[in-house]
């Protein structure tokens, strides 16, 4: 069955501007077009988008779904190399997420030394004026 963007994008999760954006960066292959000149997607084309929208949402790199993509397109490959791509994410992710928790505790800090006087004596905006704090 053939559809047209808008319904590629409502069974894909995929907002139809993004899916526009995929087709001009070679992530999605170009659709067939009708005779009037719209796009019609297959039940694949969704699949595949369905694929990168979780991939996204994952947090995966456009060009890590991109690797992704290519090594699910060969049935012969060992999975290692895909374990390989979802671990080094997995350790991007763990490094992000203790950044975000190091930001997280220095703001919580930042507030709780807030009297809630006037701008002059704001620790917030003091804060933000002063050297960046290292990260642990």
């Amino acid at each position: 069955m053939r559809m047209k963007i808008s319904n590629a994008a409502a069974a894909s999760g995929c907002h139809l501007e993004t899916i526009r954006y995929y087709e001009r960066i070679n992530l999605m292959p170009s659709p067939e077009r009708t005779a009037s000149g719209y796009r019609e997607y297959s039940e694949a084309d969704v699949g595949r988008l369905r694929f990168i929208t979780r991939g996204r949402d994952l947090g995966f790199s456009l060009e890590e779904i991109r690797s992704l993509l290519r090594l699910a397109q060969d049935p012969d490959i060992s999975c290692s190399e895909v374990d390989q791509i979802a671990r080094k994410h997995l350790d991007d992710i763990l490094v992000r997420l203790e950044d975000l928790q190091r930001m997280a505790r220095e703001l919580e800090r930042t507030i709780d030394h807030c009297s809630g006087g006037q701008r002059g004596q704001c620790t917030i905006l003091g804060t933000l004026g002063q050297t960046a704090f290292v990260a642990s």
